[in-house]
């Protein structure tokens, strides 16, 4: 199979990952070389953004999300993909660099890109009303939806932000939930 093409330029932690990920697809990657992201870094993903886009696709782990979130608070309309923290895992730890081809390329494609926060859709109470949080199954819930929507698991405050983010509905959340209950039957 040919190796898709990716326009965006994706940022990466280090340079384990831009190998793997050449060896899954055709792209241009910015090391953020680990979780101190410098100015220099973020003034050259400005330029990506500017350009040609950007993807920021980040280990599943604390770092990772540690560099994700400060690149998003600076470009909030950034693209972001994720990869579950079970595709990422390798014997040596957890990142992009130990999962598969296929997973990459899913969730690259899957890229969600996000939107600065005008007016809030999901309330604290739509949360606690489809089982996000306040009860004893909300984290199996929150882990089931991340999973399905592919953004990487939060908890219930972040992901209620995530949501909002990418503006995901209150149904298309019903409407999955639904499906978690019919496979619990």
């Amino acid at each position: 199979m040919d190796k898709p093409i990716i326009n965006e330029v994706i940022i990466v932690e280090g340079r384990d990952d831009t190998r793997r990920l050449k060896e899954a697809v055709i792209c241009q990657t910015i090391e953020t070389n680990g979780s101190a992201i410098n100015e220099r870094t973020l003034q050259e993903i400005e330029v990506a953004l500017k350009t040609r886009g950007a993807i920021i696709f980040t280990d599943p782990d604390f770092p990772g999300h540690k560099i994700r979130n400060t690149i998003v608070e600076r470009f909030p309309n950034i693209k972001e993909a994720f990869l579950p923290k079970h595709q990422a895992k390798g014997a040596h730890g957890i990142g992009v660099e130990h999962a598969k081809i296929e997973d990459i390329r899913n969730a690259l494609k899957d890229s969600l890109t996000s939107q600065e926060i005008k007016e809030e859709t999901l309330t604290v109470q739509d949360m606690q009303h489809l089982g996000l949080s306040g009860n004893a199954a909300a984290k199996k819930r929150r882990e089931y939806l991340t999973e399905r929507l592919n953004i990487g698991y939060a908890n219930a405050n972040q992901l209620r932000k995530k949501l909002n983010r990418y503006q995901i509905s209150y149904e298309k959340l019903s409407k999955i939930l639904t499906e978690l209950e019919g496979d619990e039957k």
